[in-house]
């Protein structure tokens, strides 16, 4: 018989949030990577669609799983993590194994950092790669960044306010309705966001017609990492409506967002793309990105 019991929450963790972001904490202090995502520590104290699954040992939290249900073709994803001292146990196993069960068919489960723990734990389980997640990174100083250039017909400017939300909605659903996590934001997720403390509406850059200055065309939104020693600025979401792209916008949002990180006194950048990516991989690596970090989502076979 275990010496854990597994639980299930539903949509929220109540008095137990506190507890479950210690055991993150804590994970990542080990391992020098966060062992679940943003939107995941977001969905800790606020009711969500996702699971909680807790591994308890008394009134202690030793194991953590959050669960995303599956939607149209997008399967359920999860995320786990032990606490360090519960290690060596079987604890991983038995949460990853519980996890991608209550997922159903097709269940992925994310391993962040390519961890040689994960990979032990993947590999006793028979799982797949399914999704490769890489982040790069590269200093703001050298090599030195272009000049930015603006094409005809497209007038560039920061976030105003809330009126700009329904844009930024559309075009980033239209862009990312093919991605599991960024795709089908509601305006809740964008007003958290928003609430939060690296939060700057001068680092969220618009383009717009210039012709019909009510219609986005695309977007960057960065992010500044002031728990990194020393603050390394995001590429948090560069997002291109369907309809604009071939304009080379991507690539000038992005210019833009490295040129305010750099003007900002920051010495590095990162962000994360897919791996088979391959035109936004070839972008990024033509802004002298380089991979950093990989993040690995793990499948049962089949």
């Amino acid at each position: 018989m275990t010496e854990f019991e597994l639980a299930w929450s539903e949509r929220s963790l109540g008095d137990r949030a506190d507890r479950v972001r210690a055991l993150l904490d804590a994970a990542a202090a080990a391992d020098g990577v966060a062992p679940v995502s943003e939107q995941a520590v977001l969905g800790l104290r606020r009711e969500s669609t996702a699971r909680h699954l807790l591994a308890l040992t008394g009134d202690t939290v030793a194991g953590y799983a959050n669960l995303t249900p599956g939607h149209g073709e997008h399967p359920a994803m999860a995320e786990a993590a032990v606490a360090p001292q519960y290690r060596g146990r079987g604890l991983g196993r038995e949460v990853v194994s519980a996890a991608l069960a209550a997922g159903g068919p097709g269940a992925r489960i994310w391993a962040h950092g390519k961890l040689p723990a994960a990979q032990a734990v993947a590999d006793r389980l028979g799982l797949v790669v399914a999704r490769e997640l890489w982040q790069m990174r590269r200093p703001l100083a050298t090599p030195e960044l272009p000049d930015v250039e603006v094409p005809d017909g497209v007038v560039l400017r920061t976030y105003a306010g809330p009126a700009d939300d329904a844009e930024l909605l559309r075009v980033n659903n239209s862009a990312f309705d093919w991605h599991p996590e960024q795709g089908g934001w509601t305006g809740d997720e964008l007003a958290q966001r928003r609430a939060e403390d690296w939060f700057d509406p001068a680092g969220l850059f618009l383009a717009v017609d210039a012709e019909q200055p009510e219609r986005l065309l695309g977007f960057h939104w960065t992010k500044v990492h002031r728990d990194e020693n020393p603050p390394a600025g995001e590429v948090y979401v560069v997002g291109i409506d369907p309809a604009a792209q071939g304009r080379g916008l991507g690539r000038l949002l992005t210019l833009v967002g490295l040129r305010h990180l750099r003007d900002a006194g920051l010495g590095e950048v990162l962000l994360y793309t897919e791996a088979d990516n391959t035109a936004a991989v070839r972008t990024y690596r033509g802004l002298g990105f380089e991979p950093a970090h990989i993040d690995i989502a793990y499948s049962l076979p089949g």
